[in-house]
């Protein structure tokens, strides 16, 4: 049933869950649901009494998006070209983080974090206030390169490694049993943190160092903190499914996928297994033919989505030739079909509305190849 974000906003609230994780394709709404559960669990103007002062988003939930990304911009020293630095935009919340790290002595923890993922050699300079960056790489002779701005990449690593080592720092203190013994009070009424895609330049291997070092703090987490992760790659996904062990026998976390529907609305759906199981290319492409058929609404470019299909999975099976795939007993006829439909380049060909056995063609091919050739099938919810 679509939804509006609003809505999946408060099934997630509503879930009640320690960890729940969602994939979605890049612009399908992501960073848009993360500020739309943050107005659900701390709405603008709310206090204790109506003569309490507002209070603060960040002391019910913590958020990394877009957002927080553009709070730190560029100042490139256009007159001098000589000492570009990134300046960090003053508000209530990058106010209140910079004066946690800075009091807490948390500069030297960021610094380390970011070398790793990038270059023990490129380092971030914090100025006295915390209210800008500078990073030059060392050359190993006691010599500086200077104010260097570095890539898009880095700056998002750096961002990236701010807002890690907050979250280190929340956990360590509120795992503190007594709540006056805790070197800040500042965490106490935490409940949420909404991360969405924390850094998409990663090389596979640190991504999936990133996501084993994230699911391990989740873990060492309270258990009234409870965490939303959104992402596009099914790499992310896959680790922080498998080290978080988010699988459906008896657990309470969730696992789901996001679309936009044509509408402008959105269905949240639940999934079960890794991405591999749930929503690969693959996958996807079996859907797009299923629901042209269903609605017979099958193009001539179907051939061509069919054919790719047949194509992955011959690979992945290790069949030298996707048409190994096909019904034996019309091997020939069927392979020329694919083959005419999916690479007709002459334009007296080009007629974009196929024939019935066209179509029935596409229904039998798709068929097959599910019920021949190891498909998973999605597993249903409990009591469906």
């Amino acid at each position: 049933m679509s939804k509006t974000l609003t809505e999946i906003a408060r099934q997630l609230k509503d879930a009640n869950r320690k960890v729940q994780l969602i994939y979605a394709f890049n612009g399908t709404g992501k960073t848009r649901l993360s500020r739309e559960f943050k107005q659900l669990v701390a709405p603008k103007g709310e206090g204790e009494e109506a003569a309490d002062p507002p209070a603060l988003p960040r002391s019910k939930i913590l958020y990394f998006n877009a957002f927080t990304e553009d709070l730190f911009y560029w100042d490139n020293d256009l007159a001098l070209d000589a000492q570009p630095r990134l300046r960090i935009q003053p508000n209530s919340f990058t106010d209140w983080l910079l004066a946690i790290l800075r009091d807490l002595g948390q500069d030297g923890s960021i610094v380390r974090y970011f070398q790793h993922y990038t270059s023990d050699k490129l380092t971030p300079h914090f100025s006295e206030d915390f209210s800008e960056v500078t990073f030059s790489l060392e050359r190993g002779n006691d010599e500086t390169s200077g104010n260097l701005k570095i890539s898009k990449g880095e700056e998002s690593n750096f961002i990236w490694s701010i807002f890690y080592t907050l979250l280190d720092q929340v956990i360590s203190t509120r795992n503190v049993p007594e709540p006056e013994d805790r070197e800040t009070r500042e965490f106490d009424q935490l409940e949420y943190v909404f991360i969405d895609d924390p850094v998409s330049s990663l090389d596979e291997n640190h991504l999936i160092e990133l996501a084993v070092n994230l699911s391990g703090l989740i873990k060492a987490s309270p258990a009234d903190l409870k965490f939303v992760i959104t992402t596009h790659s099914p790499l992310f996904y896959n680790v922080l499914h498998n080290e978080l062990d988010l699988k459906k026998g008896g657990k309470k976390e969730g696992c789901y996928l996001l679309h936009r529907l044509e509408d402008g609305t959105f269905d949240l759906s639940v999934k079960y297994g890794d991405s591999n199981k749930s929503f690969s290319y693959h996958l996807h492409l079996r859907q797009v033919l299923e629901h042209a058929i269903a609605s017979d609404q099958v193009q001539r470019y179907h051939f061509t989505l069919l054919r790719n299909l047949y194509e992955k999975t011959a690979s992945f099976l290790g069949y030298p030739q996707w048409s190994g795939l096909l019904p034996d007993n019309k091997l020939a006829y069927l392979n020329r079909i694919i083959q005419f439909t999916s690479h007709s380049t002459l334009s007296n060909e080009s007629v974009t509305e196929p024939t019935l056995q066209e179509k029935q063609t596409v229904k039998f091919l798709l068929d097959h190849l599910v019920a021949n050739y190891g498909y998973w099938q999605q597993e249903e919810a409990p009591g469906a």
